[in-house]
């Protein structure tokens, strides 16, 4: 299948492996706490090091995600996030940066509820360069899979230590932008896997496909990060960002003026963790 995509995934990953270096993929959940500060992380995101952006599609019932991101999926919900205010903020974030790609991430009902080629098509305007949808599998491609690709739209599909070899090949079928390792069996945020299994996981997935390795789940500290920049073509850190949201709110939940600085000082760290992690 031809896929008329933005390329952005595509150059952004043959930069990183001409620097010699793997990227940090960087998730908040669009409109937490609120629209303008959401925005406002957005915007912070690529100057802080995010190589990537993952936008989270606010779910009130999401099997993927742990508290963190339920949490920060509800006060944006509470503070009128809906899917048409997450593209928006794609829309004016992209009038500033035409460079950084960005991947929205949820579930299917939101975007079976808004239809799913109006979806698509005002996603691709507004600048989203790849989905990934947790709760569909590749029995389910004619659903959202394979219209996301007709319409130039990246579907990235996540691989877990359970996905056997004689599974990975129709998993990654019609897998494009990268491939995204969910290093343990469990929700974000709970645990992490040791340096030696996500290796050779890699070392798998990489026997299967030639496409970028992004490794998330259990990612915490810079430290944690440049561990997994030594072995994978990206580290993806998304509950521990959106911890730093929920710290810098005040008792009434509002956002206090150190929560964007305390954001991209994160995501700074962990940005260096990933540079330095081939030493």
């Amino acid at each position: 299948m031809t896929i008329t995509e933005t390329g952005r995934l595509a150059r952004r990953f043959a930069d990183l492996k001409s620097a010699g270096r793997a990227g940090l993929v960087a998730f908040v959940t669009a409109g937490d706490p609120d629209h303008d500060t959401s925005l406002a992380i957005l915007k912070g995101l690529p100057g802080a090091g995010a190589d990537v952006i993952e936008l989270g599609m606010p779910f009130t019932d999401p099997m993927a995600d742990g508290p963190a991101i339920q949490a920060s999926s509800l006060r944006a919900l509470a503070n009128g996030a809906r899917m048409s205010r997450t593209l928006e903020l794609v829309r004016t974030f992209r009038a500033g940066d035409q460079d950084t790609p960005i991947v929205l991430m949820g579930y299917y009902n939101p975007i079976y509820s808004y239809g799913v080629d109006h979806f698509l098509a005002d996603a691709k305007a507004a600048g989203v360069d790849g989905l990934i949808v947790v709760d569909l599998p590749p029995e389910q491609d004619e659903e959202l899979c394979l219209p996301a690709l007709k319409a130039g739209v990246n579907f990235i599909r996540l691989t877990t230590p359970t996905t056997d070899d004689l599974r990975l090949p129709t998993v990654l079928a019609n897998t494009s932008g990268f491939v995204y390792y969910v290093s343990i069996t469990g929700i974000t945020g709970a645990g992490s896997a040791s340096a030696g299994d996500i290796s050779g996981a890699v070392e798998r997935l990489k026997r299967h496909t030639s496409l970028p390795i992004a490794v998330g789940f259990g990612i915490t500290t810079p430290e944690a990060a440049a561990e997994v920049a030594k072995v994978a073509d990206a580290a993806v850190v998304g509950s521990a960002i959106v911890r730093q949201v929920e710290a810098n709110l005040d008792a009434e939940g509002r956002p206090t003026p150190e929560l964007v600085p305390a954001v991209l000082d994160f995501v700074r760290a962990l940005a260096e963790g990933v540079r330095g992690g081939r030493g």
